[in-house]
């Protein structure tokens, strides 16, 4: 969550720095080497200091260049504001792709091993083995919680229910109005 945070914060201002200077028929790919330019600066960086959370991240760090979020900003957003709104804009989706990330891993965590902050001391060091919280004891972690099938299925119960608390808002404001024509009427 932080490495994408990092990732469209730096490539949606570079994007807004440069929009126009690109053609518009090769932006897409001017895109992708921007965002791919942070990733690799973000890989050197988490070799570098934080070797152990690398090593277990492995392919998904590079797999943030192909995250079609990070590209939609900067063709949507980026590439069409100044870049004070731009970096903004890459900090607010950051904040709110970091924050998915997490209560998705949480998830994740919680039914396939019955523990959160599990591995915490990868990222902030010796320390924060302390962190780890043991929920309930499971004798045979639930791989399919803990592989990334797991994620897929997490994500679609969050989607999912992202889906009926927004049906439920609309049910209301529909309701509200409905009342409101009455009592005017």
């Amino acid at each position: 969550g932080l490495a994408t945070l990092f990732v469209l914060v730096g490539s949606n201002i570079t994007v807004s720095l440069v929009r126009e200077f690109i053609p518009s028929e090769i932006r897409i790919p001017v895109f992708v080497m921007v965002i791919a330019t942070f990733v690799t600066i973000i890989q050197l960086l988490m070799n570098a200091y934080v070797f152990q959370l690398y090593q277990s991240l492995g392919i998904f760090i590079p797999l943030i260049v192909t995250n079609c979020a990070i590209i939609g900003r900067a063709e949507a957003y980026a590439s069409k504001n100044p870049w004070q709104r731009a970096a903004f804009d890459g900090l607010a989706m950051g904040v709110g792709f970091a924050l998915v990330l997490i209560v998705l891993g949480a998830m994740r965590e919680i039914i396939g091993n019955g523990t959160l902050f599990d591995g915490a001391e990868l990222l902030l060091g010796e320390w924060a083995a302390q962190l780890r919280i043991e929920l309930f004891t499971v004798n045979y972690p639930l791989l399919l919680a803990i592989l990334p099938p797991g994620a897929f299925i997490g994500m679609g119960f969050i989607i999912a229910l992202k889906n009926k608390i927004d049906a439920v808002r609309s049910a209301r404001a529909e309701k509200k109005t409905v009342t409101r024509a009455r009592v005017t009427a």
